[in-house]
């Protein structure tokens, strides 16, 4: 922990306002309605850029929950300094995505045990090969447990995360990862477990399944509001 870089220019926080674990979605309004329904006596530690980030407690237990944004160079930013300059030892991204494969659902909770990935982040790191993005294998585990004893099902497998939302050649690019058994596409969760890795801590990344080609996407007010399910399984892994 390096106090003396912090409140940083992204966050506000002062040392010892962010707990050891912090449940990260995409959108800070998310971040805003856990705080609101799960958690007991949430405190505000961050608002600049409407970054919205909350500590209370769950159960008895000290817990943060904060936006990151979207993509790679956004959840890049704030997991680096959660980790590197506030001392936090897990992060748990609990964000949308889109369905790869015909046989996952709207609504299905995917698990990302691995990452795979078309951005270049992993080159700031000058590495000597290439680097495979995965999951804190403590966390995965525990996640599928919760899942198990609250009767949530889940999926588990790679994803994809992506630096092009809007892409020229979307059904080419998705057709090779499909042909790979990858299940859900979406933007943060490699860069994520880089940055763990990198500060030898702890990150999931687990989604709620929000469009599929040929269905109505889901409203930014029921991505917000309805993803339940996985919230609750991430909070009990605190």
């Amino acid at each position: 922990m390096k106090p003396s870089l912090t409140p940083t220019m992204h966050n506000a926080a002062k040392p010892g306002d962010i707990a050891k674990t912090v449940l990260m979605p995409g959108d800070p309004l998310r971040a805003k309605f856990i705080a609101e329904k799960f958690l007991v006596e949430p405190v505000p530690f961050n608002t600049v850029r409407n970054m919205f980030g909350y500590t209370g407690t769950y159960k008895g237990k000290p817990v943060s929950v904060m936006g990151h944004g979207m993509g790679m160079p956004s959840v890049g930013i704030y997991t680096y300094e959660l980790f590197n300059f506030y001392g936090v030892d897990q992060i748990i991204r609990i964000g949308s995505s889109g369905a790869i494969q015909p046989d996952v659902m709207m609504r299905d909770i995917v698990i990302g045990m691995g990452a795979c990935t078309d951005s270049a982040y992993a080159k700031s790191f000058e590495l000597p090969g290439t680097y495979c993005p995965t999951a804190s294998f403590e966390l995965l585990t525990k996640a599928v447990d919760a899942a198990e004893a609250q009767g949530i099902p889940v999926r588990v497998g790679n994803i994809i995360s992506g630096d092009v939302f809007y892409c020229d050649n979307a059904e080419k690019h998705d057709k090779g990862w499909v042909k790979m058994g990858v299940l859900a596409s979406e933007m943060e969760a490699a860069a994520l477990y880089m940055n763990a890795a990198r500060a030898g801590k702890h990150a999931l990344c687990m989604v709620t399944i929000s469009d599929k080609p040929g269905e109505r996407p889901t409203t930014a007010e029921e991505r917000e509001k309805t993803f339940t399910g996985m919230m609750e399984v991430a909070l009990a892994l605190i």
